[in-house]
């Protein structure tokens, strides 16, 4: 799968934290996490550097990036 639909958590592995930060925003998919800035996605409460090794790549591989802040 590599489409911009695909549930986050199905594609990348990210610390539990990270995933209920996540589900807490509402960002399910990486069309969710598109609609985000990167500093906004950041600064919640669970999403740390290690996060964005993981979630990077995979938004790129979709053709997709964090909205501009």
């Amino acid at each position: 799968m590599n489409g911009v639909d695909d549930r986050i958590v199905e594609v990348v592995k990210l610390s539990r934290p990270a995933q209920r930060a996540l589900a807490a925003a509402g960002i399910e998919t990486f069309a969710d996490l598109a609609t985000w800035a990167k500093a906004d996605v950041a600064g919640l409460h669970g999403v740390g550097p290690k996060s964005f090794t993981e979630l990077d790549p995979a938004m790129a591989a979709r053709g997709l990036d964090y909205r501009a802040p």
